[in-house]
């Protein structure tokens, strides 16, 4: 019996992904930012054709299995896109094409009922970006990498798992299993430690990893939510928070609610943690609702970006049923 699975990250720039003097060309309209990718994902070529992603990790193994449940061979069946840059300047447009660099798939490893595969897919980015390096010319007008690192264990009864264990903190990787649905989200975004660090040996081609910041995905809900605060009547500020700042603590008065847009934050109620959350997680609901005093504390994993809003700026019917969702977490952790 052959059993077959795959997961795939796409790769993309969200909007005010980039900060300082390296934001001019998407503000003045020569490069753009990237479109969230889908919440299925249906065909990875037509995504490719229409721009959608920078690129792509596609993992897809096999196994087959023996009558007695013993594995008798296994191998790889995917592999890496790389899609480009378009640039624009008054009414002219090129095209960069970026640069693929070999897909590493590691020997797969057999244990016990189960083989377990791992890929890592990317390269340059399309777009050429000057940097300051040490000998001369004193600058090279190369782009940094960016890849994904991603796991697949196929075992003998058939089932699968999957998991996203290496990123560059450039850009937004998403992951979506083999059925098409997307399950994680990587949580952190540097641009400038990846446009300083990203070479060479800083890379998995270098055999350096950079460790991914891994969250869940997000209820529709919440993507609703997400859309009213930011484009709503009020304007949302913007907060950027160290690791290890609070960004509310429990007790304290407050009826803003947060949108998470960048990093990693932890839900903490006396002194226990309750669950961490990643870009498009609203928190601070329950304060708004139970009468203006927070009920936990939220203190940053990672450095991180928050948008917030007054929480009568919101639909309150959507806040409660939120509410309800973070309660039984809050159960079940505790």
């Amino acid at each position: 019996m052959r059993y077959e699975s795959s997961v795939t990250s796409l790769s993309w720039i969200p909007s005010e992904a980039i900060e300082g003097t390296t934001r001019l060309p998407f503000d003045v309209g020569m490069a753009h930012y990237d479109p969230p990718p889908p919440d299925e994902l249906v065909s990875l070529d037509a995504l490719r054709e229409a721009d959608r992603f920078r690129f792509a990790n596609r993992l897809a193994a096999w196994i087959d299995v023996r009558a007695n449940g013993e594995i008798a061979g296994a191998g790889y069946s995917g592999a890496g896109q790389i899609g480009s840059t378009t640039v624009r300047l008054g009414g002219v447009s090129h095209v960069f094409q970026a640069v693929a660099l070999p897909d590493i798939q590691h020997d797969p490893e057999y244990g016990d009922g189960f083989v377990r595969f791992v890929q890592t897919a990317g390269g340059r980015t399309g777009m050429p970006a000057p940097r300051t390096v040490r000998r001369a010319p004193f600058i090279q007008w190369q782009a940094p990498l960016a890849w994904t690192t991603l796991t697949l264990t196929l075992y003998a009864n058939g089932d699968a798992k999957s998991e996203l264990i290496g990123a560059s903190r450039f850009p937004r990787h998403w992951v979506y299993d083999n059925d098409g649905k997307l399950v994680n989200k990587s949580g952190l975004i540097d641009f400038n430690d990846w446009y300083r660090k990203s070479f060479g040996k800083q890379t998995p081609w270098g055999n350096n990893d950079s460790e991914a910041f891994v969250t869940v995905v997000e209820t529709a809900l919440e993507r609703s939510l997400s859309r009213q605060l930011m484009s709503g009547a009020a304007k949302p500020k913007i907060l950027k928070i160290d690791r290890g700042t609070s960004l509310v603590r429990q007790g304290e008065k407050g009826t803003y609610v947060y949108l998470i847009l960048d990093g990693v934050v932890r839900v903490e109620r006396d002194g226990q943690r309750l669950a961490e959350y990643g870009p498009g997680a609203l928190l601070g609901e329950r304060a708004h609702l139970e009468g203006g005093t927070r009920t936990s504390s939220l203190i940053a994993v990672t450095a991180a970006r928050v948008a917030m809003v007054p929480g009568e700026s919101l639909d309150r019917e959507a806040l409660e049923e939120l509410s309800s969702g973070h309660r039984r977490e809050d159960t079940g952790a505790s």
